[in-house]
């Protein structure tokens, strides 16, 4: 296993794809969320909106019925779908973030497959809380779990997590495939045989809504045409420094997730 720390200097060998001045909303991509539920309505919509703030051209947002009106109003930027009509954007979606607020149970790993199944062989996939069981769908894959959900998808105790985060993501990216980003004070990136770790963000970043945000950066950055590595490296990074921006301005804690995406252009916006 090679153990590398994420850093600037480490991000130049992971350039992002960068928009010509006379581009269209084309060019940089479709990124389409896939969640929300009536409880938790705020997650896909903080997931989305980081989406575009981290530079996709264009946002589609799939959601339960019931929420559909309420989310197109606060994201006026998007397309908004629900129920069957969902499918027929599947295919020309660049990438696609399947589990933000959705209700955790076999029925969101039931169709987060079947939606997969529908993606265009090219397009990125990222599976992110409820969705994260389906994880091995297929190759070209990030998911983002924290420690109690890696527990679950690899049915090991937590404690015995906690003391060995780096094996068990280059484990789990093994056995799954793709890339697996494991969230915590260290989070670890790993896909094939190297795991990247990141340690510096801040404790104000252990916040609600924090990972739907770091969900919605990744689709963003696929949107935008950069390889399921590259945009899991950049997402960490920038959402870390995002997190220490903040506690610089705003104080240690108590900043809002929803803040973390104003600051998003200056990071990732090249």
């Amino acid at each position: 296993m090679k153990l590398r720390k994420l850093t600037p200097s480490l991000l130049r060998k992971f350039p992002l794809p960068r928009p010509a001045e006379d581009g269209t909303k084309d060019d940089r991509g479709v990124a389409l969320v896939i969640g929300g539920s009536p409880q938790v309505p705020g997650a896909i919509l903080l997931s989305a909106l980081a989406a575009l703030r981290a530079g996709a051209g264009k946002l589609q947002i799939g959601v339960p019925r019931e929420i559909a009106i309420p989310i197109g109003i606060a994201a006026p930027e998007a397309l908004v779908a629900s129920g069957r009509v969902v499918q027929q954007y599947l295919k020309s979606a660049d990438a696609v973030l399947i589990g933000p607020g959705m209700k955790t149970g076999p029925a969101a790993a039931a169709l987060a497959r079947r939606h997969a199944r529908a993606m265009s062989d090219d397009a990125t996939l990222i599976l992110d809380a409820a969705a994260i069981p389906a994880a091995g769908v297929r190759a070209q894959t990030v998911i983002t779990p924290h420690v109690g959900e890696i527990a679950r998808l690899m049915k090991y105790d937590e404690k015995d997590i906690e003391d060995n985060e780096p094996d068990v993501a280059l484990e789990a990216a093994a056995r799954f495939g793709g890339v697996v980003v494991l969230k915590s004070d260290t989070t670890c990136i790993a896909t094939g045989g190297d795991v990247y770790t990141y340690d510096g963000g801040s404790v104000g970043l252990a916040t609600s809504g924090s990972g739907d945000s770091l969900a919605g950066i990744v689709v963003g950055l696929s949107a935008r045409g950069a390889d399921p590595l590259t945009a899991a490296l950049w997402s960490v990074w920038a959402h870390g420094s995002a997190g220490r921006r903040l506690s610089r301005r705003v104080g240690r804690i108590g900043f809002l997730a929803r803040e973390l995406l104003d600051e998003l252009p200056r990071l990732v916006g090249r």
